[in-house]
């Protein structure tokens, strides 16, 4: 399990402090109710310097997730882009993973939030690959978790929240504790939904297939970047209901997201993927996301925000 490696400067609501001031009160609405957004927004080393992976579309986000939540983001678009920016270039890093916050801090008793001001940290770290080294060139062992994702309708999914991740922790303990390196939750109704923070891709007989977003699941940035990608690349992308035994038959299975990037799935359920190995779709897939993202390829997508 990988920890937080400190770095110097984090932006807290218009300013820059020093790591260890960053303080949020214990008794803040979102500590006491998980009621925070935030995003994880990875930048990349590139030859001509430090870029970060579509920066825009994973601030929108986090705008819509306030908004859902009823929360006034002080900050436009525009300003909270200049600030990740700024806050790598302070920091020294060549590539590190970003984690905006908007939180509600100090101020409600109870769990109507509106006497909690509204305050937003952008904190940033290196971070290295999220599944282990050795995960996005062999792939992972994965499970079908007893936990299952929330239905719709009663904690919304297409916020990112604080509150959405206890089911994700115990989607990924369980995992972590029965041997494998990572869990995958099937919705209320049984259909595969998405991992514990990540989303499932499928191929079978030449076909791209992942879940839709069906209200139990996050809409990643990566897996709609794998989407066009593959879109591009001429394969057939579908988006479908997914039988649980679908994994077991399925040619391909791998995982998307922000941290986990594109990381293969070798067996589920200790059956084996296919032939056990990272299959040439994944693996075509993962290095074309990988080159633009490092910079080795043209970013015909727009995808990369240099930081200079």
């Amino acid at each position: 399990m990988s920890r937080i490696s400190e770095t110097e400067w984090i932006w807290r609501d218009g300013e820059f402090i020093p790591w260890a001031d960053a303080h949020v009160h214990v008794l803040s609405h979102s500590m006491q109710f998980g009621s925070s957004a935030f995003e994880g927004i990875r930048c990349y080393h590139t030859p001509r310097g430090p870029a970060i992976f579509r920066l825009k579309e994973h601030l929108t986000r986090l705008i819509n997730s306030v908004k859902i939540y009823r929360m006034e983001l002080p900050y436009s678009l525009e300003q909270l882009t200049a600030a990740c920016c700024e806050l790598v270039v302070r920091n020294k890093l060549e590539s590190c993973y970003l984690r905006p916050m908007v939180l509600r801090g100090y101020g409600a008793a109870g769990m109507v939030p509106f006497d909690s001001p509204i305050e937003v940290y952008l904190p940033c770290w290196p971070w290295g690959a999220y599944l282990g080294d050795d995960a996005l060139e062999s792939g992972v062992d994965a499970c079908v978790s007893t936990w299952h994702r929330f239905a719709p309708n009663t904690i919304p999914s297409l916020a990112k929240v604080a509150g959405n991740y206890l089911g994700g922790q115990l989607i990924k303990m369980e995992a972590l504790a029965n041997g494998f390196a990572e869990g995958i939750a099937l919705s209320p109704s049984g259909t595969v939904s998405e991992g514990s923070g990540q989303n499932v891709f499928l191929v079978l007989d030449g076909t791209l297939i992942t879940t839709p977003l069906d209200g139990t699941l996050l809409g990643g940035i990566t897996r709609a970047s794998i989407i066009a990608l593959a879109q591009r690349e001429g394969l057939t992308v579908r988006e479908q209901i997914v039988p649980r035994e679908m994994l077991y038959i399925a040619d391909e299975v791998f995982f998307t997201g922000t941290a986990a990037e594109l990381t293969p799935v070798r067996s589920v359920d200790r059956i084996k993927v296919g032939a056990g190995t990272v299959g040439p779709t994944t693996k075509h897939l993962q290095k074309a996301f990988l080159d633009i993202a490092n910079g080795r390829a043209d970013d015909t997508f727009g995808w990369l925000t240099p930081v200079r």
